[in-house]
């Protein structure tokens, strides 16, 4: 067993390797669906590892390389090991493995997420010092199941496609800030993937929403605090949907502390699906 980097090995095989090690996931990606999140997430191929039974990758890490709220990190776009390897810590060694490579790229700082209910591999971050820093909740529903009745809006609102990054104000309409892969520096890696909209009341936004059509990823949406309850949202979500080209629908990422989200989509027969561990550690 040899640890190397990625850096000479094609999407092919990324992709071969990632589908076995997930397998057993809830949710499956196709290639297109894999390139553009490896896209969107950073990913680094020489600062990317995998364990080699000979020739054959047996379990990997593919680490996305950026800036996080300022500061630059790496970040666990996908760890996996196929099945038949499990439990001989391969996970482990290749992040040990990795630790040097990252601090000769001025990498002090290491990000991810972990499904608590995959207990395993929480375990496994915990025992090599990753702390929690946040928690998730995350979100998937059939198109068809979310209702989309709208209540009369109480002031005129316009919905209208919008270059997001000429507004520079809607981080006011934040009630936490977005994960890795909904940033901003997320967004702008694949922003050909993404279609913004605005809410505008009088001209001025009031609300907004960044949507990636092909996979029906919500990565971000918002209201001003003094326009909420007015059924802005659902204007959005609404206008969202249209563009939607994915049978299902998903909004990943949300701060459990943001009750809004949670009690805006149960009144729109949308339960929370589970729940995520935002993890780093000093490197």
């Amino acid at each position: 067993m040899e640890i190397k980097s990625l850096e000479n090995i094609g999407f092919e095989t990324i992709f071969k390797i990632f589908n076995q090690a997930f397998a057993d996931y809830e949710i499956q990606l196709n290639a297109e669906e894999l390139d553009k999140m490896l896209k969107r997430r950073g990913y680094c191929p020489n600062l990317s590892f995998a364990a080699f039974d000979e020739e054959n990758i047996v379990a990997f890490t593919l680490n996305g390389v950026g800036y996080f709220n300022g500061i630059k990190m790496a970040y666990d776009t996908g760890t996996g090991t196929l099945k038949e390897h499990r439990g001989k810590g391969l996970a482990t060694k290749i992040f040990e493995y990795s630790i040097p490579y990252l601090k000769k790229a001025n990498i002090n700082h290491y990000l991810l997420e972990v499904l608590q209910h995959n207990t395993k591999a929480f375990s496994v971050y915990r025992n090599i010092g990753f702390e929690i820093t946040r928690e998730f909740n995350y979100f998937v529903w059939k198109n068809e199941d979310f209702k989309h009745e709208i209540k009369n809006i109480e002031i005129p609102c316009s919905v209208d496609k919008i270059d997001i990054e000429k507004y520079c104000s809607v981080s006011d309409f934040w009630d936490f800030k977005p994960s890795w892969q909904n940033s901003f520096e997320s967004i702008q890696r694949a922003s050909e993937d993404f279609v913004g909209l605005g809410a505008f009341v009088d001209k001025k936004l009031v609300g907004y929403c960044v949507f990636e059509p092909n996979s029906g990823d919500i990565t971000q949406i918002a209201i001003d605090k003094f326009f909420r309850r007015k059924g802005i949202a659902s204007l959005l979500l609404h206008e969202a949907s249209k563009l939607n080209k994915n049978a299902k629908t998903k909004f990943l990422n949300s701060d459990i502390s943001c009750s809004s989200i949670v009690n805006f989509l149960k009144a729109k027969n949308i339960e929370v699906l589970g729940k995520q561990f935002e993890m780093k550690k000093e490197l």
